[in-house]
């Protein structure tokens, strides 16, 4: 007998099942929205476990959003939406355990919560942006992208504006380790690489500006002189620097 969506959720009310995690632990459940997503494009009602973790149903926006991250090959979890304080949210947001190249898996270092629109673009730029880059120029592939993480709760610095960190819209990228076992970060060779690592940083960077609505580099002030900063979807503008 098939069951309907919303006998199910009106089952888990009458049993005292509530849609909101009922506890600070469960607020941290790791949730794949994925499944929730094939389930409701297959005409199913998801498994009531996974409906009682999501604090609201999933969006047919949020779920094209996770099956387009997932059909680059990222590997990823999707997240609970949790509001942590004012102006600080992880909402829409996946936790990336790796992504991919034309040839292998890429790994990613320190990341936290991402929104899924940046993880995209993120998976994108590490694959035709980066790796490719990365064989051209410096004649090996690369095997993982080195981040000093995403979602920070903060502010711009000298601002009381809320940092993109704040909403997991930024990452903070701070090298990368090729198939060779090279390591070119942006602290040492930015200014001190060879000058096929210089061209390439300057590569990738300029690669990222054409995909993400704000990108920061050592060029823009001294508080990044050893990443760069990639924040948001490119829309009408960007910002690149």
């Amino acid at each position: 007998m098939r069951v309907s969506f919303t006998a199910l959720l009106i089952s888990a009310t009458l049993s005292g099942c509530s849609m909101v995690p009922e506890s600070a632990a469960n607020s941290h459940r790791s949730v794949d929205r994925t499944l929730v997503a094939d389930s409701y494009r297959a005409g199913a009602a998801p498994a009531p476990s996974l409906v009682r973790a999501l604090p609201a149903p999933l969006s047919e926006a949020g779920g094209q959003c996770l099956s387009r991250l997932g059909a680059t090959g990222a590997e990823y979890t999707a997240l609970p939406d949790r509001y942590i304080d004012q102006g600080c949210t992880t909402l829409g947001t996946v936790q990336l355990a790796g992504l991919s190249s034309d040839r292998t898996t890429l790994g990613v270092t320190n990341l936290g919560p991402v929104t899924c629109e940046v993880s995209k673009v993120f998976a994108d730029w590490a694959r035709f942006g980066v790796d490719r880059a990365a064989r051209q120029l410096l004649g090996s592939g690369l095997r993982s992208i080195e981040t000093f993480g995403s979602f920070s709760c903060r502010n711009v610095a000298g601002t009381d504006r809320r940092s993109g960190h704040a909403t997991g819209a930024a990452i903070d990228v701070s090298g990368f380790v090729l198939e060779d076992g090279r390591r070119v970060t942006v602290k040492s060779g930015w200014l001190g690489g060879s000058e096929r690592e210089r061209e390439f940083l300057r590569v990738v960077q300029h690669s990222a500006c054409k995909r993400f609505a704000t990108v920061l580099g050592p060029d823009y002030n001294s508080a990044h002189h050893d990443h760069l900063h990639v924040e948001g979807v490119i829309g009408s503008s960007s910002y690149c620097r």
